[in-house]
């Protein structure tokens, strides 16, 4: 009896840190890789945005496209070109057991027309789920006011 109360509170003390797998390199990876796609898409090519889409959760998916109103033409297709190149390593927020929060410094050119702009920008996204998909992602140009992110 007393073996099993032993193995028992082993068990039990041991059990959330077995739940905790760190996210591996290429689940990191392939969340970073989900991220660039979402953030390159053509002027007027809806087929290319919504090719993103599975790399989403649902609402991820809607907070997403929410972002892009009033760049959107009448058929839901982007009205200027944008990519995203990161610039570094995709740094680890937090980590859980199908949860993955990351940090991407990078590079977004938005094009529209003739005219062209590029930001230094971190990217802030939350993936859930197994496999890991989107539900959040923020974009911050760096060392502007009022956040003033760095981009490191």
């Amino acid at each position: 009896m007393r073996i099993r109360l032993v193995l028992l509170l082993a068990l039990l003390i041991t059990a959330p840190a077995l739940a905790q797998t760190p996210p591996t390199p290429d689940s990191i990876a392939s969340v970073q890789n989900a991220v660039v796609r979402a953030l390159g898409f053509d002027r007027g090519d809806l087929q290319r945005l919504n090719s993103s889409r599975p790399d989403f959760t649902p609402d991820g998916w809607t907070a997403f496209m929410k972002h892009l109103d009033g760049f959107l033409d009448a058929s839901g297709a982007p009205t200027y070109t944008s990519s995203f190149t990161p610039s570094g390593a995709a740094r680890i927020v937090r980590q859980g057991d199908g949860a993955l929060d990351l940090v991407i410094p990078g590079t977004l050119k938005q094009t529209q027309n003739t005219s062209s702009t590029t930001y230094p920008i971190v990217v802030e996204v939350r993936a859930r789920g197994k496999p890991l998909k989107i539900d959040h992602l923020k974009q911050t140009i760096c060392g502007k006011p009022p956040v003033s992110t760095p981009c490191q």
